[in-house]
């Protein structure tokens, strides 16, 4: 037995209009609100408690650049003698020795790390500038073109009024000598 309410026709299909007079009773009871004394009395109270201390802002450091200069700097990959000279300094048989008959200079007993250029002077009848080179001991010495001094055998072959350029000979690692310039520079005054 099937029981058919009003608002289903006879072939079982609903007409929802019918419902529209019910609507606006559904709706009070949704509007229908209870005693909200609890919910004013939450909001007044959190309200007019004291409000929170905000931390400042955090200050801001401006940006530093930096410039890198080290593109006019050598390669550090590429050797520091070209390979035309490296053939030519890197044997036995380039001819590349120290002279060890010759007397040492006495600034030969002084690694170059240990002297300090301190200044130049001109001597009457000698075209070239004096270097003046003072030593671990204190004493300052007077050097030119072609005097030795280091411990790897230095000779120096140019004298200007910032630097002593000398070239030392120097054990190639694999049983031969080869060249190495070498500057003893003037330190700059303060």
């Amino acid at each position: 037995m099937m029981i058919r309410s009003e608002a289903q026709s006879a072939h079982g299909v609903r007409k929802p209009w019918l419902l529209l007079p019910l609507m606006p009773l559904v709706l009070a009871g949704c509007i229908w609100v209870e005693d909200t004394t609890d919910l004013r009395q939450f909001v007044s109270q959190t309200l007019a408690r004291p409000g929170g201390k905000i931390e400042p802002l955090p200050e801001f450091k401006p940006y530093e650049s930096f410039v890198y200069e080290g593109s006019s700097l050598r390669d550090p990959f590429q050797p520091l003698v070209p390979a035309s000279e490296a053939a030519d300094i890197a044997g036995d048989d380039a001819g590349v020795k120290p002279d060890t008959e010759r007397p040492k200079d006495y600034l030969e007993g002084f690694a170059i790390d240990q002297l300090r250029m301190v200044g130049t002077i001109t001597k009457p009848g000698y075209e070239g500038l004096l270097a003046l080179v003072r030593d671990m001991a204190g004493e300052i010495h007077p050097v030119s073109v072609g005097d030795h001094m280091g411990l790897d055998y230095g000779e120096i072959v140019k004298v200007t009024d910032q630097a002593v350029e000398l070239v030392e000979i120097v054990s190639n690692g694999r049983g031969g000598w080869m060249r190495r310039p070498r500057n003893l520079a003037l330190p700059e005054r303060e």
